[in-house]
């Protein structure tokens, strides 16, 4: 086992998910509450960019916040989810075998 080759092949994979976390800030997920009163708009990386409100739902608080916790946390999901896949795929590709690791991203 060359360790220089495998320190270098660890830094090209550190480098390539540096990228794709940058690549994640780009990836727009949108998620809707099921009667499409409140829109969530949130990064894979799971920055919120935008939030839509039915003018319906500024009426009760209390629904308003019950939406908005349903409909967030749905989103965070979708953006764990979407974030996870990705990093996975770049280093499940990319970083050598390691005696011992071999179960680490599954």
């Amino acid at each position: 086992m060359d360790i220089m080759k495998m320190m270098g092949q660890m830094q090209e994979t550190q480098r390539k998910i540096e990228e794709a976390h940058k690549m994640l800030d780009n990836v727009i997920i949108d998620h809707s509450s099921s009667d499409d009163l409140l829109k969530v708009s949130i990064t894979a990386n799971s920055e919120i960019k935008n939030i839509d409100i039915n003018n319906s739902l500024l009426e009760d608080k209390d629904q308003l916040e019950d939406y908005l916790i349903l409909v967030i946390n749905q989103a965070i999901q979708k953006a764990i989810h979407k974030n996870k896949t990705e990093l996975d795929a770049v280093a499940k590709v990319d970083l050598p075998m390691i005696p011992g690791m071999e179960n680490m991203f599954q």
